[in-house]
């Protein structure tokens, strides 16, 4: 028999390492299945053993989601997790612990979807949104009002609203977001993410909220904090409904009953509707209708007695994994995909599972031929748990990956420090085809009639090895591809002229520079003004515009040392490509020529892309922090800490009248 003592302190620390990886990083390694087992396990032996439970154990603890750089706010209302169960005899137990606890009263449930989101807890003041907090540790959480300003759907105002309401609810993306921002990695030859939550949750942390902006978030509503008056709902139904009249974003669709009984066809309903649903679901909430027995019921240190979550079993299915491909990035990262025998999972046919890299491979030892067992990751990316040794062929060898890519002829070395293998050679054409199709995307040089099949076509043919040679080509050369006639010859032909004149921020996106990315690409033609500026920057010069970090910078130069990145730089300019900032030159007798601005909570009638669009035109620019150079703080609603630093510092604070007031100057 093991000691408990040991077996506790063990599953203590590996919970406690899963929590910072989910809670801190938004990078979990393991599933919520295998994570509640670890929880339930100790929670178990803490009450075989009680002399070994003790306060501070994760047992009792909400995880903590807390980050350096964020300001702190204490709920009025704690923040509590809620007990999981993925049994109904769990549930059952559940509603047999409130009947005992309510013996002479009916009881009333509402079911709710579970979110796959991030926690959050908005303020409102007289009916004035002022305040958008994180979980935390359920007590102390962060102010991210300033990564939430930009929601469309966030209300700003509540008509009748309480004097002070919280109300909580999870921020998510939705499945379609997610999907383009992991296609746009893939692209770039960068690692995807595993599922919509931990992004959502990256993202919220995001220290600059121009990046944040970049990613759409979206939020739902469902539930209360703390209230004053505190009897303004007598119901959790009565709150959605509220929540609907104030024209919140709210639950798709909530259920009611009588019972614990009759919760369970509501769950069935549910886990049949939630692929309709814009938010990633991953179970229900049953909760006690009735507010007064909610607060009666009380909690625990963790959780409230009033409320369980019944989560679903993340499907899953075995099935063969036939190779493995590799697959050449733009900047020519190789990252390793299984090619599977089809498999039905959570309504689709899975054919690929992305391995991530060499060590992903090892650490499971994933082997073709091997019986594997596939799910999908927030039900989007699906993923290889584990292999079936029982399974295995008797002639299976370990996968070797560097003799896999000499085998394919990819020439490409592991990075010093790093799991990621790259391509060195310039001439590697799945490595040509994914940069000329970055370079003519639309978030780039926007190129029509320039997609997938025609690029494969022009590598294939030694017609275009970079983006270059897309200005050199002749008429008769597209006539000899396939599904090429003199009218779709003269639009692309047509199209590649026009994008000549795309802005100098396009160009330097389609370069495919490595971590350059839109917005870093618009920082360096705010601040530098032309292709030449940034090739003869140095890493310092780089690395003190705002947005540009070490890394980045470092990458940047590199980038325009490299003799072959210098030739193709000067065989744009002999194209004819614009290299000079058109901000710049649009600005140079501006109002605010010059002007550093940052801006900080919810203006009235601009929104922060509109605000920040006016400032550059005007010969001013932007900056995400609030410093001794900072010349102006465009103050809106829930304006937080900078507006506290700026006025610190000295900085003019501006309202948005005031703003309008002086580009009008």
């Amino acid at each position: 028999m093991s000691d408990p003592r040991q077996e506790i302190a063990q599953l203590r620390a590996k919970i406690a390492e899963h929590d910072a990886r989910y809670y801190q990083v938004a990078q979990p390694t393991i599933d919520d299945q295998a994570y509640d087992r670890l929880k339930s396990r100790l929670q178990e032996l803490e009450a075989r053993h009680p002399e070994l439970d003790r306060p501070d154990s994760p047992s009792h603890a909400v995880g903590d989601d807390r980050s350096k750089g964020f300001e702190s706010y204490t709920h009025r209302k704690p923040m509590l997790s809620l007990d999981n169960t993925y049994n109904h005899s769990d549930l059952l137990a559940f509603g047999q612990r409130l009947e005992k606890l309510f013996p002479d009263q009916a009881l009333y449930y509402i079911i709710e979807p579970k979110i796959d989101g991030v926690a959050v807890s908005l303020t409102y003041e007289q009916g004035h949104f002022v305040r958008a907090v994180t979980r935390g540790n359920g007590v102390e959480g962060d102010i991210i009002t300033q990564n939430l300003s930009h929601l469309e759907h966030l209300p700003t105002y509540l008509e009748g609203a309480p004097e002070i309401l919280e109300i909580r609810g999870e921020i998510y993306m939705t499945h379609r977001e997610f999907e383009r921002i992991n296609n746009e990695r893939e692209q770039n030859g960068q690692t995807l993410y595993a599922n919509p939550r931990n992004l959502a949750a990256g993202t919220v942390k995001l220290l600059d909220p121009n990046e944040a902006r970049t990613r759409k978030l979206e939020i739902v509503l469902y539930g209360l904090g703390a209230c004053k008056p505190d009897n303004c709902f007598r119901s959790q139904s009565e709150v959605q409904e509220k929540l609907r009249a104030w024209n919140c974003p709210v639950l798709e669709k909530f259920w009611t009953c009588s019972g614990i009984d009759a919760v369970w066809p509501c769950i069935e309903e549910l886990d049949e509707r939630r692929q309709d649903f814009a938010y990633p679901t991953d179970g229900a909430v049953i909760k006690l209708d009735s507010i007064s027995q909610q607060e009666e019921a009380g909690s625990t240190a963790k959780a409230p007695r009033g409320a369980i979550a019944y989560k679903f079993e993340a499907e899953r299915a075995e099935t063969i994994l036939r190779e493995i491909h590799m697959q050449v990035g733009r900047t020519g990262t190789v990252t390793p995909v299984a090619i599977l025998q089809p498999v039905h999972l959570a309504g689709t046919v899975v054919s690929r599972a992305t391995l991530h890299n060499e060590d992903e491979i090892q650490r499971k030892d994933i082997r073709p031929g091997d019986t594997v067992l596939v799910q999908k990751a927030g039900e989007i990316i699906p993923q290889i748990l584990s292999v079936n040794l029982g399974k295995r062929p008797v002639d299976s060898k370990p996968f070797d990956f560097e003799t896999r890519l000499l085998e394919l002829g990819i020439q490409a070395e592991r990075q010093p420090g790093g799991a990621a293998w790259r391509v060195d050679a310039r001439d590697n054409p799945e490595r040509q085809s994914r940069s000329l199709r970055h370079f003519a995307s639309r978030v780039c040089m926007d190129i029509e009639h320039l997609g997938t099949a025609v690029v494969e076509q022009l590598v294939q043919r030694g017609l275009a090895r970079d983006p270059a040679d897309l200005y050199q080509l002749k008429p008769e050369q597209l006539l000899e591809l396939e599904k090429f006639a003199e009218k779709s010859a003269h639009n692309l032909l047509e199209a590649i002229e026009a994008s000549k004149d795309r802005a100098l921020w396009q160009l330097i996106h389609g370069l495919g520079i490595p971590n350059v990315g839109k917005q870093s690409s618009k920082d360096l033609e705010m601040h530098l003004g032309s292709i030449d500026a940034i090739a003869s920057a140095n890493v310092d010069q780089l690395e003190s515009i705002d947005g540009i970090g070490g890394v980045m910078a470092e990458s940047i130069a590199a980038w325009f040392a490299d003799e072959q990145h210098r030739d193709l730089i000067e065989r744009l300019r002999a194209a004819g490509l614009n290299f000079e900032s058109t901000l710049k030159q649009n600005s140079n007798e501006g109002p605010l020529l010059g002007k550093i601005f940052v801006l900080t909570g919810t203006l009235p009638s601009l929104s922060r892309a509109e605000a920040t669009e006016k400032i550059e035109a005007a010969g001013g620019r932007t900056s995400s922090s609030v410093s001794a150079k900072t010349d102006y703080l465009l103050a809106g609603d829930s304006a937080g800490s900078k507006l506290t630093k700026a006025e610190k510092l000295g900085v003019t604070v501006l309202s948005e009248a005031a703003f309008l007031q002086l580009l009008n100057q």
